[in-house]
């Protein structure tokens, strides 16, 4: 089967499938709580896809090229039974990469779990090491310890760790050391991400953005580094790796340095709906065919369609375009 490619030429490789739109972090780059209130209308739970229609879904797209599987919310530990749906992905043919994004807090419940499952690795936020300045981040006074041991019971498990942490000038910049100390103690691999302009409820500012370069010359202040190449195309983060020592640190430079010309990703909200950038207004339902019965063959020729038409590179465009954008919380990060 010939394998799409959009207007820009860019494959499909990668799927990121959010399983729920809540979570019980509310972090001001994402869900802050002021929006995300007490009262604020998450999806009923008949209008999210059965993990039946997930993998429905994953069977009929994985011929047009989609190798890799990752696992998003809201937070997707949220979502009861989790680990069912990743022994399910782990039976789909040709799905050779199966991760999941967390926030870490419920980690060390789920970790063996989801490692006897057929879990390939996680990524866990983390911004801060700092106790104050974590609770103060996430919205709803979590502790870093939590987090820090889901972490450490991953490993414990099998599951290879990378750490995430979005620096906000302002905020937690004071944390870009810390954190490259824990990480190369600990042998995790860390990454850095620029502040952006995801959804519409966070308010940002440009300069609240700390850049890569920024980040990489702090690091430098303590940190001898050597770049590697990346691994392959649509490595959304550049490398460094500590000279003589074990672990990376990585940047993700969405607003200094775009990648948009070899992103290779396909979102699924947690309702049924595609996104073909982080920064879409709009998705396209397929929901409505998973549940009318129809076959593989018209869902994928669904998505096919979609992607050849694709154009997105919100990045690069930053600034001189001005459009609406869904909250990452629904279509997964």
């Amino acid at each position: 089967m010939e394998l799409p490619t959009d207007l820009l030429g860019r494959g499909l490789r990668d799927l990121r499938i959010s399983v729920t739109d809540r979570c019980n972090f509310r972090c001001r780059y994402c869900m802050p709580v002021e929006v995300f209130g007490p009262g604020y209308a998450f999806m009923p739970r008949e209008e999210l896809l059965t993990f039946e229609e997930i993998i429905t879904l994953v069977r009929a797209l994985v011929p047009l090229g989609i190798g890799k599987i990752r696992l998003t919310g809201g937070e997707p530990l949220m979502r009861r039974g989790l680990e069912d749906l990743v022994a399910m992905l782990a039976t789909v043919e040709g799905v050779r990469d199966i991760a999941i994004t967390t926030n870490g807090v419920l980690l060390a419940h789920h970790a063996e779990a989801l490692a006897l499952a057929g879990l390939n690795r996680v990524t866990v936020s983390l911004d801060a090491l700092d106790p104050v300045i974590f609770a103060k981040m996430n919205g709803v006074g979590a502790k870093v310890e939590r987090v820090l041991a889901g972490i450490s019971s991953a490993r414990a498990f099998g599951l290879p760790v990378k750490v995430n942490a979005v620096i906000q000038r302002g905020v937690n910049e004071g944390e870009i050391l810390p954190l490259a100390r824990w990480a190369k103690s600990t042998g995790v691999d860390l990454r850095y991400i620029e502040y952006m302009d995801v959804g519409e409820s966070n308010r940002w500012k440009l300069d609240e953005v700390v850049s890569g370069d920024e980040i990489l010359s702090i690091l430098a202040t303590e940190f001898p580094l050597v770049p590697r190449d990346p691994a392959y195309r649509g490595e959304v983060a550049a490398h460094w790796k500590h000279a003589g020592g074990a672990g990376e640190v990585g940047l993700i430079r969405s607003v200094t340095k775009p990648f948009c010309r070899d992103c290779q990703r396909l979102r699924l909200s947690a309702d049924g709906k595609i996104f073909t950038c982080l920064f879409a207004a709009d998705g396209h339902d397929l929901r409505g065919i998973l549940r009318s019965g129809m076959n593989g063959d018209v869902l994928r020729e669904a998505v096919r369609s979609v992607w050849q038409v694709r154009s997105d590179r919100y990045s690069e465009e930053r600034g001189r375009v001005s459009r609406p954008k869904a909250e990452m919380s629904y279509l997964g990060g």
